[in-house]
């Protein structure tokens, strides 16, 4: 399988004008923003109609391989959400800001994926993320190992390119709960790995962080200007983990 890396871009806050630099290679940067748009969106259309954000997602599709990796991610994941109560997160309304759960969905080119992110709030008021399940499908298993050592690596380059000043190695003493889950169908051709684990790896985190303070961060990367929750203040540095 051959790899095009190209470079992100990121506004330059040093530009009066606010205009784009080239910012270090990473992998699929249109392919994130279009999933972050969606998939934040999404979110927000479950939040004001009260429903779970993983059954909202269920109910509008017909595509029968996205729906299976959906419940495959939530269903490792452990997901249980007592869904969003229409004008605030559950969550919050709750008073529970210690953890959070979000998800992102994609699919391009014969893949599917579905990923389930929490985030934790520590005793610094500082965002961590702490767990990840990402599901695959992309046809025929050719090599299960390889296909789970891109999935991991390529939520490593994701995570950390979510940090403040933009693609950074992730932190060693961070550790995160990782795990993969893998959809054979050996009835169809394989579509191998590619890009497509990345896409939804910061919108399943920003759609957790919405859940667990009621903010909704809208552009990556997903650092807030100034998030609080009721007298908390919460760290604009989002930290991306090492996996264990």
């Amino acid at each position: 399988m051959t790899s095009t890396v190209v470079n992100s871009v990121t506004p330059d806050t040093s530009r009066p004008d606010g205009s784009l630099r080239a910012q270090d290679p990473y992998r699929a940067p249109f392919a994130v923003a279009d999933a972050f748009v969606r998939e934040s969106h999404v979110d927000e259309l479950a939040y004001a109609a009260g429903v779970d954000p993983v059954d909202f997602r269920l109910g509008l599709l017909d595509d029968e391989r996205l729906a299976a990796v959906i419940q495959a991610a939530a269903r490792r994941f452990g997901w249980s959400s007592p869904g969003y109560p229409t004008g605030r997160p559950a969550l919050w309304a709750k008073g529970w800001l210690g953890r959070a759960a979000g998800i992102a969905v994609d699919l391009e080119e014969g893949r599917r994926v579905a990923t389930c992110a929490e985030v934790r709030l520590d005793e610094a008021a500082q965002l961590r993320v702490t767990r990840i399940v990402t599901a695959y499908e992309c046809g025929a298993l050719l090599s299960r190992d390889a296909v789970i050592s891109e999935i991991e690596g390529g939520t490593v380059m994701a995570l950390g390119s979510l940090s403040l000043s933009g693609h950074q190695k992730p932190e060693s003493a961070d550790p995160l709960k990782l795990d993969v889950v893998l959809l054979d169908r050996p009835d169809l051709p394989s579509a191998g790995t590619g890009q497509t684990p990345l896409t939804a790896i910061a919108p399943a985190i920003a759609n957790a962080i919405f859940a667990a303070t009621g903010h909704r961060l809208r552009s990556l990367t997903l650092i807030p200007a100034d998030l609080r929750v009721g007298s908390v203040s919460i760290s604009t540095a989002i930290i991306a983990p090492t996996c264990v």
